[in-house]
């Protein structure tokens, strides 16, 4: 049974460069900027998509990120497993192959190219900072 005092909130990302995220997100996936701040002395830009919330925020001082690890291709995606965040996804009701095209003529990369199992359609995308998204359709 689900807990009704929870409701989803927001995804929240570490950015080397916030505003080249944000905008990443609203040109590959017709996101909104929403509203920007600074907290903690970084840059905080809360971009709007699919009813969700994702926070990029840059680095604030004292902080030293480490590397995200390189997006590759994946064979069989099940073999890339790393404790923490792994992706996160967006269910996309359209056309999800036509999407794909569109996004790789704006040079998206993809470390799992569109495949289809179980009834679902899936592939994986590589987003800024090492961010990977899952874009399924059912």
């Amino acid at each position: 049974m689900s807990n009704s005092a929870f409701a989803f909130d927001h995804v929240h990302l570490i950015s080397r460069n916030p505003m080249a995220a944000a905008e990443w997100y609203v040109e590959m996936f017709g996101a909104k900027i929403a509203r920007e701040s600074e907290t903690r002395g970084a840059p905080q830009i809360f971009v709007e998509i699919g009813g969700m919330t994702i926070i990029i925020r840059g680095q604030r001082p004292g902080e030293d990120p480490s590397d995200p690890k390189p997006v590759t291709q994946y064979a069989d995606y099940s073999s890339h497993n790393e404790w923490g965040t792994d992706h996160f996804g967006f269910m996309y009701q359209g056309d999800l192959a036509a999407f794909c095209d569109e996004l790789r003529g704006k040079g998206v990369s993809f470390p799992v190219e569109l495949k289809s199992s179980n009834g679902n359609t899936l592939c994986y995308v590589a987003a800024p900072d090492g961010v990977s998204i899952e874009l399924m359709q059912c």
